[in-house]
This record gives structure tokens, sequence and C-alpha cells, in this order.
């Protein structure tokens, strides 16, 4: 897995200047072995994507089993987000503290706790409790997932492996809403009852308890990061990882190891006054993480996640029907995240999510429009909206455009960057900082949606669009590109465009 630009000068493994660079046996089997450790620590992002999406298929069966309003139903989804920057918030303290894989179990602990208690919850309030454990996990999920796949890759594939994140996010997103859609259709109905007399949405639920269960007993079983393990004093085990693992060679091991000395403090535990900076506060590499995570949510693409089956049943689709959407919004995210991982390694961090930024303003404004067309009667729960022909398919497309334009770039492109744009010495917690604003800013967008939804959906859409035609602009004038630098290379000013030539 070692390209020939990062062979010794002058010199290539067959003995002749400027001859190919053939990987050996040992070179792809440590290749191989960093990809398997990049998907265990990536089956954190799939219970992310399980726990955020399994509530899809229940949310009116809920609403109607707990009597909600339409703010207390949006705050029994959203709660998770909060639980989820709380999470996040202090997961880079934890994993600097007890380790990377440790944190992992730790999260593995609270998704189970969380499958358990939402199966067996008796009032709103308590699955609100329940939904808030499990958020602490898909928090410290999103933390540790990015960071630990940015230290164990090498530098020419971190954006694929990097975007594995997604990949395991967007996988997870499905296959809650197909268990949602398989549990609802055996019930015949979310609301009825399946087994042992308890309702099909609890089952949805306890779903989750499998791969949580599977997340704890592989996390055991992978190495800690070498950054991790250099910080610790652990150089020995650091260097075998490197070589045995990463597959370095040679003098390329202690260079490494000098270049993680260099910019690790190991006398200094990461703290939050690490981020102080002249800007408002805080450095501008943590400004900049932080606003791609908020843009990341602003934008509202788990608007279609979180309430997709009742979005489309609005628009005229039965439960079934709906279900089945979702399902296929599903495929096809995970479709447009595998092209995501073949590209971003050649085409760049940047140009990415300029793209993006585009193609969402544009599908946005469309499902806008659409919806400016639309037929409501009622409100609240009790809300009926139709769209006539042709705007109803219209609004169908662009919610799928919508889907494809960020799954392809925003999705996993900004995992890929708050995984390795960070210097070394705050990685950790800056990482955590960006990843609760991510958290926090869904919160807001999730418990604002059917507030929004109840005054008019074209405003909602509307407001969506206006943030990502933001997001444009605020990547062309800050955002520099990544692409080909080694961790160590990043700095307090790796926020500034980048004009020289990045490495392929």
């Amino acid at each position: 897995m070692i390209s020939a630009d990062a062979a010794p000068s002058g010199s290539s493994p067959s003995g002749g200047a400027g001859a190919p660079v053939v990987p050996t046996d040992r070179e792809a089997n440590s290749g191989s072995q960093v990809v398997m450790l990049a998907l265990v620590a990536a089956l954190g992002g799939f219970l992310f994507g399980y726990d955020s999406a399994v509530i899809n298929g229940g949310v009116n069966a809920i609403g109607e089993r707990f009597d909600l309003s339409p703010g207390m139903l949006g705050f029994v989804v959203s709660c998770a987000l909060l639980g989820a920057m709380a999470g996040a918030w202090f997961a880079g303290s934890l994993a600097d503290r007890i380790g990377r894989t440790r944190a992992m179990v730790v999260a593995a602990i609270f998704f189970t706790l969380s499958a358990i208690g939402s199966w067996a919850t008796v009032t709103a309030w308590d699955l609100v409790l329940w939904r808030a454990l499990g958020g602490a996990g898909i928090g410290m999920a999103s933390v540790l997932a990015p960071a630990y796949i940015a230290e164990i890759s090498p530098s020419q594939v971190r954006g694929r492996l990097g975007s594995l994140q997604q990949l395991a996010i967007v996988v997870g997103l499905f296959s809650a809403l197909l268990v949602d859609a398989w549990l609802a259709g055996l019930a015949g109905g979310a609301a009825q009852d399946l087994w042992f007399g308890l309702e099909a949405w609890r089952w949805m639920f306890l779903s989750e308890l499998l791969p949580a269960l599977v997340y704890g007993a592989l996390a055991l079983s992978i190495p800690e990061s070498p950054r991790f393990m250099v910080a610790q004093g652990k150089e020995a085990e650091a260097a075998h990882l490197l070589r045995d693992v990463v597959g370095l060679r040679g003098e390329e091991v202690e260079a490494k190891l000098d270049d993680i000395r260099a910019t690790i403090n190991t006398e200094k535990r990461q703290t939050l006054s690490d981020l102080a900076g002249a800007a408002a506060g805080l450095k501008p590499i943590v400004w900049i993480g932080i606003l791609l995570s908020v843009f990341q949510q602003f934008v509202g693409i788990n608007v279609i996640f979180y309430f997709g089956s009742t979005l489309w049943q609005a628009v005229g689709f039965g439960e079934s029907q709906a279900l089945l959407i979702n399902v296929g919004t599903s495929i096809t995210n995970i479709v447009v995240t595998v092209v995501a991982i073949l590209i971003v390694d050649r085409v760049g961090r940047r140009p990415m999510l300029l793209a993006g930024s585009a193609g969402m303003t544009l599908s946005l404004a469309a499902m806008a429009l659409a919806f400016s067309h639309a037929t409501v009667s009622g409100s609240g729960a009790e809300q009926s909206v139709s769209l006539p022909d042709p705007w109803g398919p219209i609004a169908l497309a662009a919610a799928n455009l919508f889907i494809v334009a960020f799954g392809i770039t925003w999705g996993p492109i900004v995992w890929v960057l708050l995984g390795e744009m960070f210097p070394n010495n705050i990685r950790s917690v800056a990482l955590g900082v960006a990843a609760a604003a991510q958290w926090l800013a869904n919160f807001v967008i999730t418990t604002t949606f059917p507030w929004l939804a109840d005054v008019s959906l074209t405003l909602a859409y509307g407001l969506y669009a206006a943030f990502s035609l933001l997001s444009l602009v605020f990547v062309w004038r800050y955002v520099g590109e990544t692409r080909g630098k080694e961790l160590e290379e990043m700095g307090d000013g790796a926020h500034q465009r980048v004009a020289a030539p990045v490495p392929a």
C-alpha cells in the first residue's frame, strides 16, 4: 500500500533508480490490516447511523402512544443529539486518558443500554433518557472513529479510509430503515403489537443491541493508534504498529516516530485552553472545524432521515410506501458514498465540498419551489399536505438529488477533514469541540423542523438552501486542501488556502 512517493529518495525496492515500486507481500498484508482496523473503528459510525435513524419508522406511532405535541415529538427525536453533543465533548479527553479503543468500548456500552432501555420504556420522559444515553454513544463514535482512522492511515489513502466512517454511517441508516420497514410490515404498522404484546416500534429500538455488542467486542481486539502509544511512552509498540500494520520500512519508522514526538507534548494532557487563540477566543483552525460541522447540519440533511416517513406521508404516500422510499434514499446514499471513497484522494477535499454546496443549493431550492405549490389543511399533528402534479414527483426527485450531492461530498469529506486537519497537539480536544458543535447544530435543525413545517415547508427548505449557498462561500474563502499531507504537517495555519500543487 506504499506508493512511489513513499520510497526513499533515489532508490526503489528493485534497486534501479526510478523503477516502479512494487508492494511486497508484507506491505500488501500491512495495507489489508490497516483497512481492517479502519473498518472496526468505522463500526462506531454504523451504530451512529443506526441509532440516529431507527426512530424514523416509529415517529408517528410514538407520538400517538404518548399523545405528544409536535414540539414534544421533535424533542423526543432530537434529545439523542443533546446526548451526542455531550458525548462528543468528553470523547477526546477520555480517549487521551484511557485510549481510543477503550473509549470505543464505553460508547458500545452506551449503545447497549440505550437499546434495552428504549425497548422497555413506559413514558415519553424515560424514552428521552434512553435516547440521550444512546446519543452519548453516537457523539463518542463521531469523534473516536475519524481520529483513530486518521492516526493509523498512510497519508496517500487517508481520505479513502477516513470516508469509511461516512460509508458506515449511511449503511447504518439504511439498515435501520430496512429493519423498521420489515418490523412494521410484520406487525401491520409501527403502532401494532408484534412479539410478547409489545409494539413494533419497541423492537425497532432493540434491534440495535446486536451491532452494539459486536462493536464492543471488536474494539477490544484492535491496537491503539501509534500517536496514542507515543504519548503514553510506548514507543516500541508504536514502532511495531508503524512497521507491521501501517507498512513503513527501515528509516521511515524512526522518522515517523520523530515527527510524532515533535508534535505531541507527552508532559501535558490536551485541554480546552489549548484551543485558545486570537480569533474570537479560538485558534482559526478550530473555528474552521466548528463551521464545517455546523454547515454540514444546517443544510438539513437529517430532516430527510429523521422525518422522512412523516414527510412523504404528508405528500401523499402511505406508511409502507414512505418507509420504502426511505430505504431507497438510503441505498442512493450508500452508492454515492462509495463513489466519494474512490475519488477523494484523487480529486481532493476542497473541490468536492464546493461542488457539493452548489448541488445542494440547487436541489433544496427546487424543493422549496415545489412545496410553494402545496395545499395545506389543518395544523400540527393533523396537518395534511398535498402537491399537485408535477410538483410531487419534482419534490421527490429534488430530495434524492440533494442526498446525492450531500452523500458524495459534505457527508464523507467533513469527517475526513475533521480527522486530519488539526495539529497533533490539539487533535483530540479540537475534534471533540467540532463534533459537539455538529451535534448542537443537528439538534437545532431537528427540533425546529416540525415547527417550520407547520408554518411552511417552503420556508424550511428555503432556509436550508440559503445555508447551502453560505457553505459554498465559506469553503471558497477559508477551507484549504489537506490531500497528500502527513498529519504531522498540520499546523495552526492549516486552514489557509494552499496554493502549491498537492501530491498525487
